[in-house]
């Protein structure tokens, strides 16, 4: 067993939020283990005046994080699942995902208690195409406002009367201790998840097994297969972090359900769809889900925001 560990994590409250959580288990699992944290920047981190969809490429919180522990320099790195593009570099895999905390996704408001409650054309920030997609189709007359920044900068931002409204994942806002600003988790019939909402990913080198069977505790199974269908949805979509599809799925016994959406931007199109099958079959419900999907029309959306990204 190693006597050292040293975990890669990002600056933000949430990021270190996610590190010192990973931090105290490990300590807990190995007394006596020496556990450091290695602070890195992303390119998510750094351009923050962009609409995050603007910037181009994915693994936009990740790349930074996965190129420091190529080189050795740190043993593992810690991101929020939903952030994570649906390829792994080569030489890098998934080591252990953690039990999924909450999926959803809530409406915060200084104003209005509800959804509903929202006026003719309140301007909702948020940084998600998923979310915009979602939200435009339930009430296509929203004024949907781009928000940037960590948890904590969003909040103010909100509270400084630049928006009506601003939709945040309910996992995220409980961990920071802000549960007590959610007026509303919206429901699943609205806005569907990012994949792997909710629950954390731990990233390894490959070739590190040390670290990877230290890791097993931290393993939640049944969130990992949930985890394989959505992300099996999102490699066949193409998609990083930021396209506009929600997809989530759900375990009992040895049946799984995934249900998914490919939306516009505007709201005007939406293709959603559920299927039913055995956990072994995970990664093929996904993509079989995806299949379905693009060829009723969400392949002509993503081809569209394609060529929006690129001009």
């Amino acid at each position: 067993m190693k006597a050292q560990i040293i975990i890669g994590t990002r600056g933000s409250k949430l990021a270190l939020w996610q590190a010192d959580y990973v931090e105290q288990r490990l300590r807990e699992e190995y007394p006596g283990l020496q556990v450091t944290q290695k602070r890195i920047s992303t390119k998510g981190d750094r351009i923050l005046d962009v609409p995050l969809a603007k910037i181009g490429g994915k693994g936009l919180f990740t790349k930074e994080l996965e190129e420091e522990m190529l080189s050795g320099s740190i043993d593992l790195a810690v991101h929020s699942l939903k952030d994570m593009p649906a390829k792994v570099p080569d030489g890098l895999m998934i080591a252990a995902v953690t039990k999924r905390l909450d999926p959803g996704d809530a409406l915060v408001s200084n104003r209005f208690s509800s959804f509903s409650e929202l006026p003719q054309g309140a301007r909702v920030g948020t940084s998600s195409l998923r979310r915009r997609a979602q939200l435009l189709c339930a009430r296509p007359d929203l004024t949907m406002i781009d928000l940037r920044g960590n948890v904590n900068t969003r909040l103010r931002k909100l509270d400084e009367g630049e928006y009506d409204a601003i939709v945040l994942a309910v996992a995220g806002l409980k961990r920071l201790g802000f549960a007590d600003r959610i007026r509303e988790v919206l429901p699943q019939t609205m806005v569907l998840p990012a994949v792997g909402q909710g629950a954390l990913a731990i990233e390894t080198r490959a070739d590190d097994k040390e670290t990877r069977d230290m890791l097993a505790f931290l393993r939640d199974n049944e969130t990992i297969c949930c985890a394989e269908a959505e992300r099996s949805f999102l490699a066949r979509v193409e998609g990083g972090c930021q396209v506009p599809v929600g997809v989530y799925a759900t375990a009992e016994g040895d049946d799984l359900k995934v249900e998914a959406v490919i939306a516009s931007l505007d709201g005007r199109r939406s293709y959603r769809g559920t299927v039913n099958g055995a956990k072994a079959d995970a990664a093929k419900l996904g993509k079989g889900l995806a299949e379905k999907l693009l060829n009723e029309g969400g392949a002509k959306i993503l081809q569209e925001l394609g060529l929006l990204l690129e001009s």
